[in-house]
């Protein structure tokens, strides 16, 4: 090769469109990759030599043609390594590639990116994903409701009794009739914390805890004031929690059964009508107030009982 590239322009144009490619094989054979590039019409072979070259725009549009999902995710590959992640973001939709996605807004600390990837991964069927979108964004009622329709009600249940104590009940209940489809006496062995409390010791506690944790994460902290949160295995939330009394939005699954109880309304005696005089009594009321002052004043150890036997029978006359 004379690396005479201004004549191998001007032959170019007579070779046949069907002969290019190997011609570019040779060059790219012989270390000429751009002007194999340049000659090759194979989609397949330009879009390796622009992966290789980093040429992201012929890259990308040649993987817009293809509609393929091996070459996004190659494509996005490449960006990813050129710091081009909005092109990366891109390319790993096409892909649907969620983990790469989960991967790529974790290491970038967004947020919002991370929002929409649990919505869109919930959408599509990607459970595990989804579920990590969720619990890294602290959205643990999310997490419990996508355990549930899944099926997955054990862990489920786990769940709640760790982070949601007030949901325990619920997730049980379906537990337990889930269960009793396969074996009766293993769903009976279940027990409710709200029904067997001396087994579940600081429950009460827990939902404290809970109405607590609720209140004050309810902002998302950026990620750069990481090295300023106290991680949480150096926590302790009962203590925090103490004296903590939840305000009018956010009610424990306690006080919400004591709230179903309707309070005992006072009996309220019925009005006296008017403030007029009292009625006369009748003549029987009035014997019987003087029946009532008689016997009152009566004394029973003047009345001779010798006479009475109390062992006899008594007959009809």
């Amino acid at each position: 090769m004379r690396r005479d590239f201004g004549m191998a322009d001007k032959v170019l144009p007579t070779i046949p469109k069907e002969q290019r490619t190997r011609v570019a094989h040779f060059l790219e054979k012989q270390g000429f990759k751009q002007q194999a590039l340049a000659v090759s019409t194979d989609p397949e072979h330009r879009f390796e030599l622009a992966l290789q070259l980093g040429e992201l725009k012929i890259a990308y549009q040649l993987a817009v043609e293809a509609e393929s999902e091996q070459k996004w995710k190659q494509l996005a590959e490449l960006a990813i390594s050129k710091c081009q992640f909005g092109l990366a973001q891109e390319c790993l939709h096409h892909a649907q590639d969620y983990g790469g996605l989960l991967l790529l807004a974790t290491a970038s600390g967004n947020a919002n990116m991370v929002n929409k990837l649990a919505e869109g991964a919930e959408k599509d069927g990607k459970n595990n994903v989804a579920f990590m979108s969720y619990f890294l964004q602290g959205k643990i009622d999310c997490c419990l409701e996508l355990l549930i329709k899944t099926g997955r009600l054990p862990e489920a249940a786990f769940l709640a009794r760790t982070y949601l104590p007030s949901q325990v009940s619920r997730v049980v209940k379906m537990w337990r009739e889930n269960l009793s489809k396969v074996n009766q006496k293993a769903a009976e062995s279940l027990a409710d914390p709200t029904e067997y409390e001396n087994l579940f010791p600081g429950l009460k506690e827990a939902f404290v805890v809970e109405d607590y944790v609720k209140e004050t994460h309810t902002d998302l902290r950026p990620a750069k004031e990481y090295p300023l949160v106290t991680p949480n295995e150096e926590r302790n939330l009962l203590e925090e929690a103490k004296g903590f009394e939840p305000s009018g939005g956010v009610v424990s699954q306690e006080s919400e059964e004591e709230e179903l109880v309707p309070s005992p309304k006072p009996v309220v005696a019925p009005p006296v009508p008017g403030n007029s005089d009292p009625l006369p009594m009748t003549k029987d009321e009035k014997a019987l107030l003087d029946l009532d002052d008689d016997l009152d004043n009566l004394d029973l150890e003047d009345i001779d009982t010798t006479d009475i036997n109390l062992d006899e029978e008594i007959l009809d006359d």
